[in-house]
């Protein structure tokens, strides 16, 4: 074999390992653009492309956890997704809370009519990404896949949305213990009244609570995580600070900048719902002001507050779960999971300890409701792309480092030319990159990025006998 460089007038190949709303945006957003484009490849395991697991979901009940008028999925078309949902034949305001399952509909319509507009554009394979080599020359990537295939690209984008849950520092008996609920089906082995305990009180425990009573009206779920705390409920739309948000100067520790907020918020006449609004398109420069120190003392002692007000949920969901707590078919509890072993018949019992002491719960089912993991070690894919150093972890290990642009580092620090990122991995860059707000506009900034090399095709390396 022998290695023979030739001049390709085709145009260049961006792989786009993911299918969820990260893949789909950053795809629409290229191929709705003027001029040319690259060829996209997009690689989802679940063969989910379009919606992703958020967006899977078939439970009506399950809701978007933000207003309509923030959805679009098109930066600067603020009102594309209200006008898809009236083609649609569906009355909707900005204001309202759509099902998952509809908002699912709607990105799975956004890459369609995106491809239509670029006949050729897009394909759409189902596999699940091993590893990610080097091309010849260091020249692009090959995308080595688990049925033993490769695939050749120009550039490689990493949308792959959240993790799963990371894994529990004990292990729980199979097969009463559902470790990724999102998984598809996950929860239909669930068939009898047996009580339900959630490790994790955030908003995967809001999703199963209602889905899991609603399927059993005599189940009863329990919950439980350090703090106890639920997502707050959205109010009425929230009143922004009158005088706009003028924000801290730099340097800036954490307890500077938690006075900050609370003058803030006392400043906005207590009204905290349009402050936290206000504050969230700033918190990737906050975040970037403090030391490394402050933001371990802020995941240690503030990120769970700043999350139950950030991201909260619709009042429909809130009511629901405070009728199910006055029933007493959902109970939380403030505490640590410290023993599950295997209980009376196919039962577990669970040692909840708690400031009191400790308690023993006797359920029939175990989730993992703990939420995405942050670390790329629980993922194999990412933890091979560290392993070989071709990414690195991100700050305090959450995601993957990368430059503003979304282009990962490797293990020198580094930034790569052709390989990116965007949403839910930059999170120790932004720590504010899981919502569709923040993703929609990585994905216009990553689509220009992108379409440079519409603009320049690559000299590719062909290996021929």
């Amino acid at each position: 074999m022998a290695d023979h460089v030739a001049d390709s007038a085709a145009e260049p190949l961006i792989a786009v390992v993911g299918g969820g709303a990260s893949a789909t945006l950053v795809a629409a957003h290229l191929l709705r653009r003027t001029g040319p484009v690259p060829r996209l490849l997009l690689i989802d395991g679940r063969g989910l492309h379009g919606r992703g697991q958020a967006y899977s979901t078939d439970d009506p009940n399950h809701l978007l956890n933000a207003r309509a008028a923030n959805m679009s999925g098109v930066e600067g078309d603020p009102g594309h997704l209200l006008d898809w949902t009236r083609a649609q034949g569906i009355e909707a305001s900005g204001e309202d809370f759509l099902p998952r399952p509809l908002y699912g509909r709607y990105l799975r319509d956004l890459l369609d009519t995106s491809a239509r507009a670029r006949p050729g554009h897009l394909t759409e394979l189902t596999g699940t990404v091993l590893s990610l080599d080097a091309g010849p020359a260091a020249k692009g990537w090959t995308l080595r896949l688990a049925d033993g295939t490769s695939r050749a690209a120009d550039a490689v984008v990493l949308a792959v949305g959240n993790q799963a849950p990371g894994r529990l520092p004990w292990a729980p008996p199979a097969p009463r213990y559902i470790a990724d609920p999102w998984r598809r089906g996950a929860l239909d082995a669930i068939d009898d009244d047996a009580p339900v305990l959630i490790v994790g009180t955030g908003l995967t425990m809001v999703d199963l609570a209602i889905s899991l009573s609603g399927r059993r009206p005599g189940r009863v779920v329990h919950a439980v995580s350090r703090h106890g705390l639920l997502p707050r409920a959205h109010h009425p739309p929230p009143r922004p600070p009158e005088a706009g948000l003028v924000l801290p100067a730099e340097p800036m520790t954490l307890r500077e900048l938690l006075r900050w907020a609370r003058l803030a918020v006392r400043g906005n006449g207590g009204e905290w719902h349009g402050f936290v609004d206000a504050v969230r398109p700033h918190v990737p420069a906050l975040w970037g002001r403090l030391s490394d120190a402050d933001r371990r003392r802020f995941l240690g002692l503030v990120a769970r507050h700043w999350e139950v007000h950030r991201h909260r949920i619709p009042p429909a969901s809130a009511a629901r779960i405070e009728a199910l707590r006055a029933e007493g078919r959902l109970r939380v509890h403030r505490g640590r999971v410290e023993d599950v072993r295997a209980g009376a018949g196919h039962g577990l019992t669970v040692r909840v300890g708690t400031e009191g002491g400790a308690s023993e719960l006797e359920v029939g089912w175990l989730i993992n409701g703990t939420g995405p993991a942050g670390a790329p070690a629980t993922d194999p894919f990412l933890s091979s792309l560290v392993t070989a150093g071709v990414a690195r972890p991100g700050p305090l290990g959450l995601g993957l480092d990368a430059d503003p642009g979304g282009a990962v580092r490797d293990a020198a620090g580094r930034p790569h030319g052709d390989l990116f990122t965007l949403g839910p991995p930059l999170r120790g860059v932004r720590y504010e990159t899981t919502a569709i707000p923040e993703i929609r506009a990585q994905a216009a900034v990553l689509a220009g990025r992108l379409a440079a090399l519409g603009r320049s095709p690559r000299r590719q390396v062909e290996r021929v006998p």
